[in-house]
C-alpha cells in the first residue's frame, strides 16, 4: 500500500506575520521585530459608521464609538532625560501654544483673519516636546497643527497672528494668509507645504546636503494619520531610509483624518509597524505625555547624529477640533471627545508639575499661567496693530532676480572625492550613500 505523501506547503493564512511558518518555528532565518511602545495606556475604542433614517426616509451617515470609556486617566512616565527645569520650559511652551490658538480664534470670529484656522488642541506636547528635543543645528518642518513648535524654535506668537491676519509685518509680508513660511537662515525651519507627505523627502534631502557638507544633522517633520497614507510618505521615508539620513518623522496618530476615522483607512493596528517595510526603528509614545514625546525624540535626534539613520515615531492621542475652524466636527462622537478631553496634555503636565513632582507651587504656576496670558495679549496687540500691506509692495518678490535669495553651503563646502578622468556621459549616476 502506497503512503500517500504529505502536504508540506501550510495553507493560505498560516504563516505568522514575522515570515516563519507554523510548521518550522526554530528556522535559523525567522525574522523578528519590535516596536517599543513608552505608553502607560492603551485605549480600546473602537469607531463604526452606521446608518440611520430619519422620519422622511432619508438615510444619513453617523459614527459610533465602543470601548472603556471611562477608563482612569495614566499619570505621566518620568523622563530619563529632562530635569526640572526643562520641563517647566516645555510646560510654558505649550500654555503659549494654547493661550495664542485661543487668541488666533477670537481674531476669526472678529473677522480679522484672511482665510481659515487650523489648530492642534490637544496635540500640544508633541509639538512642543519634540522641538523641545532638537539641538540649534538641527532642521524642523511643522506642519500645520505644530505652531507649538514654532515657539520653541524662536517664532513668537505674533508671528502667527500677523501671517493668518496677511499684515505687511508677518513673515511673508502679507503674501500668504495661512502657515507657509519658513526661516532656512536662522531657525533652520523649512517652510510647511500643503501637499501631505511632500516634506518628508524634502526634509530628508535637507539631511543629504548637510551630510555632503560633512555633518550629520537631525531633521524633524510631522505628518497625521490621514497623510502617511500618501505615496510620497512612501518614497520620502524610503529614500532617507537607503541613505541612511536622520529623519526623524512624527506620524501623528490623532484618529481622524478629516473625516474619516483611523478603522476606515488603513487595516494595521499601530502605524509604527510600518518602519519594518522600511527596516528603520518605530516607536509608540502617548503623544499628550510630554515627557514621552521628548525622550522618543531624543533618542531619534542622537541616532541621527550619530549617523544612524532614520527613526518613525507615532504619537498616539486626539484631534480635539475639526479639520480646520470651518469644520465643527460633528461626525464625532460626543463620548469620544469626552475621553480625550480627560487627558488634555496641558492639564496633565500641570497636574505632573504641581501635585506629583511638587516643581511648581500652586502659587507659582497661577503666576506662570498669568505671565503668559500677558505674552499673548501683547503679541495679539502687535499683531493687531501691524499695518496691511500697499497694494505697491505686490510687486516684489514675485521674481526672482539676480542675488535675491543667493544659497550658499550652511556648514561648508560639499565634501567630494577628487577624480584623475573627466566626466563620461556613458557613466552611470552616481549612488549618493
Amino acid at each position: 500500500m502506497a503512503i500517500k505523501k504529505k502536504n508540506s506547503k501550510p495553507a493560505n493564512g498560516n504563516r505568522r506575520r514575522n515570515g516563519a511558518s507554523e510548521s518550522n518555528p526554530n528556522h535559523n532565518d525567522l525574522r523578528t521585530y519590535s516596536i517599543p511602545d513608552m505608553r502607560l495606556e492603551h485605549p480600546d475604542l473602537s469607531v463604526r459608521q452606521s446608518i440611520e433614517k430619519d422620519k422622511d426616509g432619508a438615510e444619513h451617515v453617523r459614527y459610533e464609538v465602543t470601548g472603556t470609556l471611562n477608563a482612569p486617566v495614566p499619570p505621566i512616565r518620568d523622563s530619563k532625560y529632562l530635569d526640572k527645569k526643562q520641563c517647566i520650559e516645555i510646560y510654558r511652551y505649550m500654555l503659549l501654544n494654547r493661550k495664542m490658538e485661543i487668541a488666533l480664534e477670537n481674531l476669526y470670529k472678529q473677522g480679522k483673519v484672511v482665510g481659515g484656522v487650523y489648530f492642534g488642541l490637544g496635540q500640544e506636547a508633541c509639538s512642543c516636546a519634540s522641538a523641545y528635543a532638537l539641538d540649534k543645528d538641527d532642521w524642523f518642518a511643522p506642519m500645520i497643527r505644530n505652531q507649538g513648535s514654532l515657539l520653541v524654535r524662536g517664532f513668537r506668537a505674533s508671528d502667527t497672528m500677523m501671517q493668518y491676519m496677511a499684515k505687511a509685518d508677518s513673515p511673508t509680508r502679507g503674501r500668504d494668509g495661512t502657515s507657509h513660511f519658513g526661516d532656512i537662515e536662522r531657525r533652520n525651519m523649512v517652510s510647511p507645504i500643503s501637499m501631505l507627505g511632500d516634506l518628508i523627502p524634502v526634509l530628508s534631502g535637507v539631511a543629504l546636503g548637510a551630510r555632503l557638507q560633512g555633518r550629520n544633522v537631525a531633521v524633524m517633520t510631522y505628518i497625521g494619520d490621514g497623510g502617511q497614507s500618501t505615496g510620497v510618505t512612501y518614497e520620502g521615508i524610503n529614500f532617507a531610509a537607503v541613505q541612511n539620513l536622520g529623519l526623524v518623522l512624527f506620524v501623528e496618530s490623532n484618529l481622524w483624518a478629516y473625516s474619516t476615522p483611523s478603522e476606515m483607512q488603513y487595516r494595521c493596528k499601530d502605524l509604527a509597524e510600518r518602519a519594518i517595510g522600511y527596516g528603520i526603528p518605530g516607536v509608540i509614545v502617548d503623544g499628550t505625555d510630554a515627557c514621552q514625546v521628548y525622550d522618543a525624540a531624543r533618542d531619534a535626534v542622537e541616532r541621527a547624529h550619530r549617523g544612524e539613520g532614520p527613526t518613525l515615531i507615532e504619537a498616539k492621542m486626539m484631534r480635539m477640533k475639526g479639520h480646520a475652524i470651518h469644520d465643527a466636527a460633528a461626525y464625532v462622537p460626543k463620548p469620544m471627545f469626552d475621553f480625550w478631553k480627560k487627558r488634555d496634555p496641558i492639564a496633565r503636565f500641570e497636574n505632573y508639575l504641581v501635585k506629583e513632582k511638587k516643581w511648581l507651587t500652586p502659587k507659582e504656576n497661577a503666576e506662570l499661567i498669568s505671565e503668559v496670558e500677558r505674552v499673548i495679549e501683547a503679541e495679539r496687540e502687535i499683531a493687531v496693530n501691524s499695518p496691511m500691506p500697499t497694494p505697491e509692495s505686490a510687486e516684489g518678490g514675485v521674481f526672482c532676480e539676480d542675488g535675491c535669495h543667493e544659497i550658499k553651503p550652511k556648514y561648508g563646502m560639499p565634501k567630494v572625492k577628487k577624480g584623475t578622468g573627466g566626466f563620461r556621459q556613458t557613466e552611470a549616476a552616481v549612488h549618493l550613500k
